[in-house]
């Protein structure tokens, strides 16, 4: 495959006043006949359903499971062990020992990079069995997890494993006779917490630059989709990698969560969620030891339309922006600010593209979007298209439930929004696309930089000046030009504000992950200094 996986590329190969009018909507043909069929039966058993802890796959303490769903049924996939205070203490012992007595930060760099390199080839000989399982869990298109995120899971450990034999630290001069050098040590003990979004891709974010600094990892699943990392436990022998190096355990953040962010024995956290849970696992961290903490948190991403861009690609890109992954994007182009010359012209093109969208089954081919995650998660999205509904926003289409088993909502386009509203303001997490207009620069970058988020944002506009006017006034940690969504290895990525500290991917995800000291030898009759 290609150096580079440019995810907005890649997804593309693949395949006035407020109205009550919800007649005349349905009115209109939705591509998503194939939600209505019987669901297709997958291709994969699921044989992994244990806590994975110092190399061996084991019961939880307690004996307890808990189901994992489909999220186009509500149906049990499968019982998986329910990890809680114990598992975790049994977890962090097992990477405690294996830091400081096992080999993995004891052996040399380019070793553990020949481990990375092997889990990075297993990964992608089974690149259609942790896809089928990635679709089952969370119900995003096959296509999407096999053809987009398991190659970039891949990409991404190969990019670490690059890095793991050139981490290094410096020599430094200082004032007087004395050699000082840097060392760059592994951190130790990292605890890890993944969303539920992108199960196996935030899996790979947190473990590549972990264990190419040389540290040890307890990494704790969402319980909507424990069934990816589960599975390339199993591959993590066959790889080479050394007992208790890296542990996997599924559980609930009250419990397992809480019990990982407070251990005194945890070196280093870092998770990807949302903004309220951040706020815990910092305060939970500052009350334990201390312990520094990476944060990807929740966005609100303006997505700004000039009214000098090529509206059809703006719109084409603006969908992509929040319809992708079934609206379950932290970097979501969620406020789509449109300037009033162009803005009829794009609402239009924007309402009909979300007609065509194709909604049903995920593992039926040419399936564009499929169902939310689960009943909780349906239940808020629809309290939010209500909560537009009625403080004054046009409904232009959606808005309801698509068929009657399942978690499907038909993609919703609202205009006429305004920024004082719920739907402009708060992270919904779902297929609801809000229009905004706006008259001139300096509006638009007042407006966008309102939010207490930061996560990211998109610029179309033909205008270099405008397009780097924009990029330096937005405060927000990605900056898009005419693309959204571009993500690559190298790239980092994070956020201001309430959308979290710290950066991942790139030589930036190292830092996080490593510690600095500096070492001071005084020097007798140097040549030089």
């Amino acid at each position: 495959m290609a150096a580079r996986v440019f995810l907005s590329r890649s997804v593309h190969l693949l395949s006035k006043g407020k109205r009550s009018h919800l007649g005349r909507i349905a009115a209109y043909k939705y591509s998503t006949a194939a939600a209505l069929e019987e669901p297709i039966k997958p291709t994969v058993n699921v044989d992994h359903t244990k806590l994975f802890i110092n190399g061996q796959f084991v019961d939880s303490a307690s004996g307890k499971t808990f189901p994992t769903l489909d999220p186009r049924t509500g149906e049990v996939i499968a019982h998986i062990a329910e990890g809680d205070a114990e598992d975790i203490n049994r977890a962090v012992a097992a990477a405690r020992k294996a830091f400081d007595e096992g080999p993995w930060p004891r052996m040399t760099a380019y070793e553990r990079s020949k481990i990375l390199l092997r889990l990075a080839d297993l990964i992608e000989k089974h690149n259609d069995q942790i896809a089928t399982l990635e679709t089952w869990d969370t119900g995003k298109p096959y296509a999407q997890a096999a053809k987009i995120e398991v190659p970039m899971v891949v990409r991404l450990l190969r990019y670490y494993a690059g890095w793991a034999d050139k981490i290094h630290g410096m020599t430094i001069p200082a004032d007087g006779p004395y050699h000082v050098q840097t060392l760059h040590e592994p951190i130790g003990v990292a605890g890890q917490i993944i969303p539920w979004n992108f199960p196996l891709l935030m899996f790979s974010w947190k473990i590549g630059p972990a264990l190419a600094c040389g540290n040890t990892i307890v990494l704790k699943t969402a319980e909507q989709t424990p069934l990816s990392a589960l599975y390339v436990a199993n591959l993590l022998q066959e790889a080479g990698l050394p007992e208790g190096v890296l542990n996997i355990i599924s559980g609930f953040g009250a419990t397992a969560g809480a019990s990982l962010c407070s251990h005194m024995d945890v070196d280093k956290l870092a998770f990807t969620g949302s903004t309220e849970t951040g706020k815990t696992i910092l305060e939970l961290a500052a009350k334990s030891n201390l312990k520094p903490v990476t944060l990807e948190l929740g966005g609100k991403s303006p997505f700004i339309v000039y009214e000098d861009a090529d509206i059809d690609t703006a719109v084409e890109q603006a969908h992509f922006a929040l319809f992708f992954n079934q609206g379950q994007c932290c970097c979501a182009g969620s406020r789509t600010y449109v300037h009033e010359k162009v803005y009829d012209e794009f609402l239009e093109k924007a309402k009909a593209r979300a007609l065509k969208r194709v909604v049903g089954d995920p593992f039926k081919s040419g399936t564009e979007q499929g169902p939310q995650i689960d009943s909780k998660q349906f239940d808020k999205i629809m309290k939010y298209i209500r909560s537009g509904v009625d403080s004054g926003a046009t409904l232009e289409t959606g808005g309801e439930q698509f068929g009657k088993k399942g978690y499907y909502i038909k993609p919703t386009v609202f205009s006429n929004v305004k920024d004082d509203m719920l739907i402009a303001q708060d992270e919904i997490f779902g297929p609801v696309q809000s229009i905004l207009k706006f008259k001139d620069l300096d509006e638009v970058v007042r407006r966008a930089n309102s939010s207490r988020y930061g996560l990211a944002a998109g610029v179309f506009s033909q205008n270099i000046d405008t397009a780097n006017t924009l990029a330096r006034a937005l405060r927000v940690g990605t900056v898009w030009i005419n693309c959204f969504d571009t993500f690559d290895a190298t790239i980092p990525f994070g956020g201001y504000k309430m959308s979290g500290q710290g950066r991942e991917k790139g030589e930036y995800g190292l830092r996080n992950y490593l510690q600095v000291k500096a070492v001071v030898t005084p020097l007798k009759n140097p040549a030089w200094l």
